[in-house]
């Protein structure tokens, strides 16, 4: 296959499926992991692509963020085991902050029974929380269309009036110089407001995420410890512990 139809393939697929591992993209095109680097390397080069950790991703926009709908369906399963993960690390009687991410909504059910209580700026976690019998608080704030997240001053200000035992916050991107970012700089304030105010603090994303960069800066990544799943190789582990605690989940 000629160079330039491997890559209209490429994009193809990440049109599709959003993601793609070098194994997937091995599959599609026949091609050698070394022949699909080089064409990864020219694709990003014409900012048609974004290497992410073990593939590749659509170039988006450093503002531009998919839906909450969108997100909920998406790599599913690293979800779950990121999410049970994070919520094996919370203890009976403890009071926790979960931020309005696809992945915190997944720690919901690990939580039921634990006696713990909640505070959130999730709409969409209020539901299933109660649901849980699992005592909530709710921020004030304006509810943003496409993620559900209460967001502003007003969000800000009552996270601001709560400390947390602990906190677990998402991030559309994870990257060793930028640290933690996402798009949306009035939905980073509440994230890094519940930072400050948790003793313990959690960054919990699936490896698709590293490597990348949003628009607005939530924390470096020595902030908080840093929950995601088990395909990382060795070289971005280690890079990673260089600057935070790394949980990988199982599964």
């Amino acid at each position: 296959m000629l160079g330039i139809d491997r890559k209209q393939k490429i994009i193809a697929y990440l049109e599709e499926h959003e993601v793609a591992s070098i194994h997937d993209l091995s599959e599609l095109t026949g091609a050698s992991e070394s022949t699909l680097r080089r064409d990864l390397s020219d694709l990003e080069k014409q900012y048609e692509i974004t290497r992410v950790h073990g593939g590749a991703s659509l170039a988006r926009p450093r503002r531009e963020e998919p839906t909450l709908a969108e997100k909920i369906d998406r790599s599913l399963p690293e979800k779950k085991a990121v999410a049970q993960a994070a919520a094996s690390q919370v203890k009976e009687g403890e009071t926790i902050f979960l931020d309005a991410g696809s992945t915190t909504l997944e720690m919901i059910p690990f939580l039921a029974g634990n006696s713990v209580t909640v505070v959130t700026n999730g709409v969409t976690h209020v539901s299933q929380l109660i649901q849980a019998g699992i005592p909530t608080y709710v921020t004030g704030g304006q509810a943003k269309a496409t993620t559900a997240a209460l967001v502003g001053t007003k969000a800000v200000d009552t996270l601001s009036g709560y400390y947390f035992d602990r906190c677990f916050i998402g991030a559309n991107s994870v990257d060793m110089t930028a640290g933690y970012t996402t798009p949306d700089p009035e939905e980073c304030a509440v994230k890094q407001t519940a930072l400050t105010q948790a003793a313990k603090a959690y960054v919990i994303a699936d490896a698709s995420k590293i490597g990348t960069v949003s628009f607005a800066k939530i924390a470096p990544l020595a902030a908080a410890d840093f929950i995601t799943t088990n395909d990382l190789d060795h070289e971005t582990f280690n890079e990673l512990i260089k600057q935070t605690n790394v949980k990988v989940a199982e599964g």
